[in-house]
């Protein structure tokens, strides 16, 4: 059972089955351009019928140039990146093999939207919650932030290019061009943007009308949490670019999911006004042995948008982490760091080590997951510079057409002419 509250509907109160809520969220989910979406799934399983691989999932989508990018992501990507994991994993193999499909899947749903011709992106921070474990994948620059006994860690990036100067120097060497926009004069004003196109993004979504070197690859980030549970704030830029995480966390400290983001939202709007979509999903994860309570879903007038729901962890948490900035843990043991990873290289990304290598299938693409005859297959190793001890024979293989998805990705299938950075800007 999940509720959500949107602060530009009118107020309603109740519980709101998963269905409703999904069926009604094209008209609950609209802010100031409507190119912000969620997806709420707190029941799923990798086996149906099979209670013992469920899991639960998280999303928000922050279009920009129109919501088409936002749209097809939220109907495919959970399912293109559970496509990429065998269903014959246990769970502790299916958690090892998640960070792999995530990038997999992120790959693939970028690969089948710009078939369609569509010229719009979108961010994507994606939450999979599997008991204790909870896995993020994200590009882009709407964040999810973790408070656990008073500690806030960070599980995603921030893929604008004011904030990374790697990204800069990836783009540039893939043939963009990034700088901020000129005006009469000379003068260059605003962040810094990729041309042609004005995207202030390095990763996303979409957006193939600015350029493959716009990748589609997550940060992904991996963490085991303590028994003492925690909260998930999952929010659009529209909400990060008024608040810091401490002050989100603390404007809706003793709230319950549902009042926490609407509270969140409010605070976000009231200091810098609606100049975007404004979202935030509240998640809490409590362990069996704290008390379940019922929470209502109001909906209350007003501009923004507020999304939530209420997990309950069912299983026993363990062991702790280190995030964000790790040597300012108070405590070693809140959280347990699983996994980090947000290079680029789908070569890196793809090649996974022993035993994860050994869960997924050898001749199958391992983007697109289609079956590979012999010698149909091309390795992600080829055409590396310093292969090292890898071989063109060695797998993961790619099949053609995701072949040339990862070159134009690199830089060395040009897809695209460049034009003038006077032109319109995106996002």
């Amino acid at each position: 059972m999940s509720s959500a509250a949107s602060r530009s509907g009118r107020r309603r109160t109740g519980s709101v089955a998963l269905g409703d809520l999904l069926r009604r969220e094209a008209s609950a989910c609209r802010a100031k351009k409507g190119e912000d979406f969620a997806l709420l799934k707190p029941a799923c399983e990798r086996r149906p019928g099979a209670p013992s691989t469920s899991f639960s999932a998280f999303a928000l989508f922050d279009g920009h140039n129109g919501s088409a990018a936002a749209v097809y992501a939220k109907e495919h990507l959970l399912g293109n990146v559970l496509s990429c994991v065998p269903t014959d994993l246990s769970r502790d193999e299916w958690l090892a093999a998640l960070p792999r499909a995530l990038v997999a899947g992120f790959v693939k749903t970028d690969k089948d939207f710009q078939t369609r011709a569509h010229s719009s992106g979108t961010t994507v921070t994606l939450a999979i919650i599997d008991g204790s474990v909870v896995t993020v994948a994200s590009v882009g620059d709407s964040r999810c932030v973790l408070e656990a006994e008073g500690s806030i860690y960070y599980l995603s990036a921030d893929h604008r290019f004011d904030a990374n100067e790697e990204e800069v120097g990836r783009v540039t060497e893939c043939g963009g061009e990034v700088g901020r926009l000129n005006v009469v004069g000379g003068a260059e004003i605003g962040p810094l943007r990729c041309w042609p196109g004005g995207l202030c993004l390095s990763r996303s979504i979409g957006d193939q009308d600015v350029g493959e070197f716009i990748i589609p690859v997550p940060y992904v980030k991996q963490i085991k949490l303590s028994n003492a549970g925690g909260r998930l704030i999952i929010s659009s830029d529209g909400v990060w670019d008024a608040l810091t995480a401490e002050v989100a966390f603390r404007c809706a400290r003793g709230l319950p999911p549902e009042a926490a983001a609407e509270q969140i939202v409010k605070e976000a709007v009231e200091s810098k006004g609606l100049r975007d979509d404004t979202t935030c999903i509240v998640i809490d994860i409590i362990p069996p042995e704290k008390p379940k309570c019922t929470i209502e879903s109001p909906k209350t007038p007003g501009k923004g948008l507020v999304l939530l729901k209420k997990f309950f962890l069912r299983k026993t948490a363990s062991d702790s982490l280190s995030l964000a900035d790790k040597d300012n843990y108070p405590e070693p043991d809140l959280v347990e760091e699983v996994f980090e990873d947000g290079c680029p290289s789908l070569s890196r990304r793809l090649n996974s080590e022993y035993p994860v290598r050994d869960m997924f299938k050898i001749f199958a693409c391992a983007i697109c997951q289609i079956e590979l005859e012999s010698g149909q297959g091309i390795s992600i190793h080829e055409g590396l510079s310093k292969p090292g001890k890898l071989c063109p024979w060695d797998g993961p293989f790619l099949c053609h057409s995701c072949q040339e998805k990862k070159e134009a990705m690199e830089g060395k299938r040009h897809s695209r002419d460049s034009s003038s950075r006077n032109s319109g800007s995106s996002e």
